[in-house]
C-alpha cells in the first residue's frame, strides 16, 4: 500500500486550526507517525510479541484509538488460532476506514469488531490485553484515570495493559533536553522548522502529556501492582502493567 508523504504544515498558515485526525491526516498518518514518534516501529512490533506471551485462547483484545490498525495488525499475526476477537476502536471515521483497507489486505483467522466510537464508551469485558498506543494523551486529564480503572477491571488475571504515551518532565533542564532531542530527531526525517512550529501550534490545546510519575500512580491507584517502563526514547515511552 502507498504511503502519502506528510506535507499538512509545510505551507505557512495564518491562523493554525486544533489538529484533528481528519481524513487529511488519515491520508498521511502512517509517514507521519514514523517521522514524528521515536521507536514507533519497535514499539508495534513489541505490542505484537507482547501479545504472543500473554492472549489466551477464547479472550477479547481491545486497541483503543487504533487509528490506521498498526497495534492490530500486529497483535492479530501472532495469535493465530486462538479463538479470540479484537475490538479496535477509534472515533475518527476517516481512520476507521482506512483502518478496515488495511485489515482486508490481510488474512487472518482473528476477527476483529472495527469500532467508530469514543474509547470512553467501550465496554471491556474478558480481556487478555488492551492497548492505549498513544491515545491516553489525547483525553481530557480528568478521563483518564476512569478510563484506566475500566480497563483494569475488564482485564482477566494476567491480562495486560500496554500504555504508549509522549511524557513531559518536572525537570525543566530534562525536559529541554529531551524535547530538542526528539526536535532533531523530526528535522533529519525531513521537517522543516516551519513545520515543526505549526504542527506544535496545532497539537497544543489538542494533546496534555502527563509526567512517568502521574501515568505509574494512576496505575497504582487503579490497583495495578506490576508495571514497568519497557521503552523510552528521547520523551516517548512505553508502558506495560499486569493485572
Amino acid at each position: 500500500m502507498t504511503v502519502s508523504q506528510d506535507t499538512i504544515y509545510a505551507q505557512a498558515s495564518e491562523q493554525i486550526s486544533d489538529f484533528q485526525f481528519d481524513n487529511r491526516v488519515a491520508g498521511v498518518f502512517s509517514d507521519m507517525i514514523r517521522r514524528s514518534v521515536p521507536g514507533y516501529t519497535q514499539i508495534i512490533n513489541t505490542i505484537g510479541d507482547l501479545a504472543d506471551r500473554f492472549v489466551i485462547p477464547n479472550t477479547q483484545i481491545y486497541d483503543l484509538g487504533c487509528s490506521l490498525g498498526a497495534a492490530t495488525l500486529s497483535i492479530r499475526r501472532q495469535i493465530q488460532g486462538r479463538q479470540c476477537r479484537i475490538i479496535a476502536v477509534d472515533n475518527s471515521e476517516s481512520m476507521v476506514a482506512r483502518c478496515q483497507e488495511n485489515l482486508n489486505a490481510y488474512v487472518s483467522d482473528t476477527e476483529v469488531d472495527l469500532v467508530c466510537g469514543d474509547i470512553r464508551d467501550i465496554d471491556i469485558q474478558n480481556a487478555s490485553l488492551v492497548v492505549l498506543n498513544f491515545t491516553l494523551q489525547f483525553l481530557p486529564p480528568e478521563d483518564r484515570e476512569t478510563l484506566i480503572a475500566k480497563i483494569y477491571q475488564g482485564l482477566n488475571p494476567g491480562g495486560i495493559l500496554v500504555l504508549s504515551e509522549k511524557i513531559r518532565f518536572e525537570d525543566a533542564p530534562i525536559q529541554k533536553l529531551l524535547e530538542e532531542q526528539h526536535l532533531d530527531f523530526k528535522r533529519a526525517n525531513g521537517y522543516s522548522e516551519l513545520e515543526i512550529s505549526q504542527k506544535r501550534s496545532a497539537l497544543e490545546n489538542v494533546m496534555k502529556p502527563d509526567t512517568l510519575p502521574l501515568h505509574q500512580q494512576r496505575l497504582t491507584d487503579q490497583g495495578f501492582s506490576h508495571f514497568s517502563l519497557w521503552f523510552q526514547c528521547f520523551n516517548f515511552a512505553s508502558m506495560v502493567a499486569i493485572k
